[in-house]
């Protein structure tokens, strides 16, 4: 079964910085990890004038693009909703862990990038999700019993990750 943990915190924390970080430390441990990250910017992949973007232009509700390098599904939401973070999971080939970046409001297990110098409180007094705390600003924090990690120190916190989903299996 894949666990999935939000890197949860304000724009310019360093969330997308410590995911980068984590994934060759959790591969050295053995673990597949993909990685889901919200934006609120529309995504451009092509120019307009390529290919897929005019069938996307012409009406294709899904385009897929195939290279010998990768792949890229591009699914246009013209209609409806941002699918629920679940079904965006099932789409992902099977992994040991997929790791959100954003999705702060979702009911997930989180861990949080928090700085100081970013100005923004804590989400962790309101978020009974937040496992632990990744800062560089650990004495500025307000008082927590959960866990502070190094924002800096990306083996303790994929070592963190593996304990957490090693005592909690189904988590």
């Amino acid at each position: 079964m894949s666990h999935v943990l939000a890197i949860a915190g304000f724009s310019g924390s360093g969330k997308t910085t410590l995911i980068t970080a984590l994934l060759p430390e959790l591969a050295r441990y053995g673990w597949r990890v993909n990685v889901i990250k919200h934006s609120h910017h529309d995504l451009e992949f092509e120019p307009p004038g390529k290919d897929s973007a005019r069938f996307r232009a012409a009406g294709a509700g899904e385009v897929m693009v195939v290279s010998p390098y990768r792949y890229a599904i591009f699914h246009e939401l013209t209609e409806s909703e941002i699918p629920p973070l679940a079904e965006q999971i099932a789409r992902l080939a099977p992994a040991d862990l997929t790791l959100v970046e954003g999705f702060k409001r979702e009911p997930i297990p989180k861990i949080e990038v928090w700085r100081a110098t970013n100005g923004k409180p804590p989400l962790f007094p309101d978020d009974e999700c937040v496992l632990a705390i990744a800062t560089d600003s650990a004495d500025l924090l307000p008082a927590s019993a959960l866990p502070i990690l190094n924002l800096n120190d990306a083996t303790a916190v994929a070592q963190f990750i593996i304990h957490y989903f090693s005592e909690k299996p189904d988590a």
